[in-house]
């Protein structure tokens, strides 16, 4: 698999989307939500957001925005964005990391730490979200909630926990999650995706690469990069094979834990792959009309 520089200039890139030809991704220390047109042109909305570490595209074409302060919804035709989700049980969110469609509507997703960068971290949670706005708890205490992927059938969640490892849950018919089990205790683990082949590919945030694990968890073959830290991936484009690994250059993660802003050396790379990447669905939550 040949990976192609598309695109740098940036400090720490997240969220990498397809939505039709268009590429959406974020970054999390410069702030704000990108939308690359084929001919290379870069769109920027709510560029005052940081931490935005997942992005989801809602039904209605409406863009789902995690970052500081919890869920957010971007009109890209407006620029008008306004909260999905600011508080659960009465207290207010810290923020949100990286997340997934859960196929239903809503969203699987990973809650930020109230500690400040370069403070010593507290737990975060994992949650789903449904179509309805209704929160429930799925995992806590987790050191660092981030990556989501679902199985080709949507029988298994796979929740990376950067520090600790990667888990998988079994999805229940009525979308509930079954105990959380080890699937590798890989620690620097971030985003992540799933072919159609059952393979779940690891973005390695301090090893500059990403991994693709066996359904059985076993390490079937890693992809070195030239940055060491590499952030997330993703599979888009039309047929699902367009492959898409976005970086936070060299230091971006220490610069970041030390409250500085590291060099805008992150970029995104991209290949094609031979299996298709599993498709992610649609959100389908009720907006305020336009």
């Amino acid at each position: 698999m040949q990976f192609d520089l598309v695109c740098d200039g940036y400090c720490f890139l997240e969220a990498p989307r397809t939505q039709g030809e268009n590429l959406w991704f974020t970054d999390l220390l410069l702030g704000g939500v990108y939308r690359r047109k084929p001919d290379g042109h870069v769109d920027v909305f709510m560029p005052e957001n940081k931490h935005v570490g997942g992005l989801a595209i809602n039904r209605d074409g409406r863009m789902i925005c995690g970052g500081a302060g919890g869920l957010k919804w971007l009109d890209p035709d407006s620029g008008q964005w306004d909260w999905l989700l600011d508080t659960i049980d009465g207290v207010k969110l810290a923020g949100t990391n990286d997340f997934l469609p859960d196929g239903r509507g809503g969203l699987w997703f990973g809650t930020l730490s109230r500690a400040e960068y370069g403070q010593p971290p507290t737990t975060t949670e994992l949650y789903n979200i449904d179509c309805a706005g209704r929160t429930t708890l799925a995992a806590e205490g987790l050191s660092f909630a981030n990556g989501v992927g679902l199985s080709p059938d949507g029988k298994r969640l796979y929740h990376v926990e950067s520090l600790r490892g990667i888990f998988v849950h079994d999805v229940n018919d009525d979308g509930t999650l079954g105990p959380r089990m080890l699937f590798s205790d890989r620690q620097d683990g971030d985003g992540c995706a799933v072919d159609m082949d059952g393979g779940l590919w690891v973005a390695g945030c301090m090893s500059g690469e990403i991994a693709r694990y066996n359904p059985d968890g076993t390490l079937d073959r890693t992809v070195k990069f030239p940055h060491a830290q590499i952030a997330s991936v993703a599979f888009g484009g039309p047929d699902w094979r367009d492959m898409y690994v976005v970086t936070a250059g060299n230091t971006g993660i220490d610069e970041m834990m030390a409250g500085r802003m590291p060099k805008r050396e992150a970029g995104i790379f991209h290949a094609r792959s031979e299996v298709p990447g599993v498709s992610v669905p649609m959100t389908d939550f009720a907006l305020p009309s336009r």
